[in-house]
């Protein structure tokens, strides 16, 4: 692969040194942004191209449009098919630097996160945010919910019937925007956990960055299982049964996916590998759990 890249890369620098030779017989032209008279294809200042008919007419706006989405296509299906088929593949390359066949993680990341609210749109189901009945009466920190909804409700002036729709608005929108909050606690774990393969703090967030990445594409699925499983009749996640299931699922994928990435990125041998990865699994299942927590809080005294 490595191989392929640098071909690609040779062939992208001899293709640009020929933009930038000038050409026999080539007509000069004014670089509308330096100014300089040229006699190159390119500016060989700032990369300009000349001005040509094709570009003040909507087929050249059009060309251009459709050049740029092909791209960006294909490095992000490139980057989604190797996040889930070759775990830890992504971080290994942005590391040693192949930066140009794949989707950077924090956009990948971004896309990731909009297709998951996209999905939990579509489907009326939540994973990573809870309406405030749920946090008043069915998660472990209940009781301190109770209590402290009460209190905020008699600071407010308000009733659970009129505070209730502002909470359950405002908690999905702070769930969309806040989840990369996850990927902290987590990468702080790595240099931990991996620390005598001696990598750069950098590696180990765009490990959690892929990570999270992988997990939000995980929770798509899950969201499409207990849709269906409404269509026909069912109570989807909100079934104990459903919902049990599919959590371990969830956590066995995240195990694996984890033993892949973490050998390929990390290394070491298969024992140790497992023994911190029974440990980082859960870790994965607290934090969201945490982060389920943290957004009621932030909600709650910010509504």
């Amino acid at each position: 692969m490595r191989r392929k890249v640098v071909h690609r890369a040779n062939r992208s620098k001899a293709s640009l040194q020929r933009g930038r030779e000038p050409l026999a017989g080539a007509m000069p032209w004014t670089c509308p942004t330096c100014h300089n008279e040229v006699l190159t294809p390119f500016c060989p200042t700032c990369g300009e191209r000349p001005l040509n008919e094709d570009d003040l007419k909507l087929r050249g706006l059009f060309r251009q449009f459709f050049h740029a989405l092909s791209s960006i296509d294909s490095r992000l299906i490139r980057s989604f098919r190797n996040l889930v088929r070759r775990p830890g593949l992504l971080t290994l390359a942005y590391v040693q630097g192949q930066r140009m066949p794949y989707t950077g993680p924090i956009p990948l990341f971004l896309v990731a996160n909009v297709i998951f609210f996209a999905m939990q749109s579509l489907t009326n189901t939540n994973i990573v945010s809870s309406q405030l009945d749920s946090h008043l009466y069915n998660q472990d920190w209940s009781i301190l919910a109770q209590r402290l909804v009460s209190n905020h409700l008699e600071t407010m002036h308000m009733t659970m019937e009129s505070y209730a729709p502002i909470f359950n608005e405002a908690v999905v929108t702070n769930a969309k925007s806040l989840i990369i909050l996850m990927v902290a606690p987590f990468t702080l774990l790595l240099p931990v956990m991996f620390f005598r393969a001696r990598r750069p703090f950098v590696a180990h967030i765009v490990f959690s960055l892929h990570l999270y990445t992988f997990l939000l594409l995980l929770f798509c699925v899950c969201i499409t299982i207990a849709a269906v499983d409404v269509l026909f009749g069912g109570a989807g996640l909100n079934s104990a049964p459903m919902d049990n299931v599919l959590s371990l699922l969830n956590l066995a994928a995240c195990a694996v996916y984890l033993y892949i990435a973490t050998g390929r990125v990390y290394g070491g041998n298969g024992i140790m590998r497992a023994i911190k990865i029974a440990i980082l699994a859960p870790a994965v299942a607290t934090i969201l759990l945490g982060y389920r927590f943290v957004i009621f809080l932030i909600t709650l005294y910010s509504t």
